[in-house]
């Protein structure tokens, strides 16, 4: 898979997670050499069960939009950590109390933490269109224009 693909849909999940007002929101960039077995891990919170499905199923629904299905979904019926499997990136839901508990941030402290901002494709910036400049009018040809 394109890295600018993987971001996309890493960037994707992230917008779902917000949009169910998903709190806490981390994004961790796995390291080669860490024995990670995927890219990204997207770690965020719900207030309670009912808020960590809403938010795994947002993700789950924006992505198979992009035609994109998880590998495999993990602790939904609890709703205390759902994990949704997308091979190249991992989108980890926590209750609050399990976040605190499992704390994958400490366990995971050598991956990269990035900001949402450094996930969306840079776009190059097009230069302002020329405006063009009005004509100035003679004093003859605005005579013109009162005779008509």
């Amino acid at each position: 898979m394109k890295k600018s693909d993987l971001k996309q849909q890493v960037t994707a999940a992230i917008q779902a997670c917000l949009d169910k007002k998903a709190e806490e929101l981390s994004i961790l960039e796995m390291e080669k050499g860490s024995g990670a077995f995927t890219d990204y891990f997207v770690l965020c919170s719900g207030t309670n069960p009912r808020q960590v499905q809403a938010i795994a199923d947002e993700v789950e629904l924006r992505l198979k939009t992009a035609g994109v299905r998880p590998e495999h979904v993990e602790g939904y019926n609890q709703g205390e950590w759902i994990l949704v499997d997308y091979v190249d990136f991992v989108v980890h839901v926590f209750s609050e109390k399990a976040r605190k508990f499992y704390d994958l941030e400490r366990l995971w402290k050598t991956a990269k933490r990035l900001e949402p901002a450094e996930l969306t494709p840079k776009t190059r910036t097009k230069p302002a269109p020329k405006t063009r400049t009005p004509r100035k009018r003679t004093p003859a040809a605005a005579t013109r224009r009162k005779k008509e």
